[in-house]
């Protein structure tokens, strides 16, 4: 069975809209973060990897989604990813994957 797949639209420090598949959402120490794959390629990512971003929501029900800097950060919500997904084999690298919105 086809599941339907969750798209959002980024956009980029340019102007451009980046369609992304949302993995998952991942909650660490009160705050949110979304894990994304764009679809097709652009000037800021690359089809078939895995971003992780923070989410702060906005009052008209939009997300600012912004880059982790803090590289420790990034490894914990990376590793709450793997461990939520774990179950359904994931390996975290995320190219040539389906996505994790295929789960069975």
């Amino acid at each position: 069975m086809d599941e339907e797949r969750d798209i959002i639209t980024m956009t980029d420090e340019e102007g451009n809209e980046i369609k992304c598949e949302m993995l998952d959402t991942v909650e660490k120490d009160g705050k949110l973060y979304v894990v994304v794959s764009p679809i097709g390629d652009s000037s800021e990512f690359e089809e078939g990897s895995c971003y992780i971003f923070h989410a702060e929501q906005n009052g008209d029900e939009t997300f600012d989604l912004t880059p982790i800097e803090d590289e420790a950060e990034l490894n914990a919500v990376f590793e709450l990813f793997l461990q939520n997904n774990s179950d359904e084999g994931c390996s975290g690298d995320c190219s040539g994957c389906a996505g994790c919105g295929d789960k069975k």
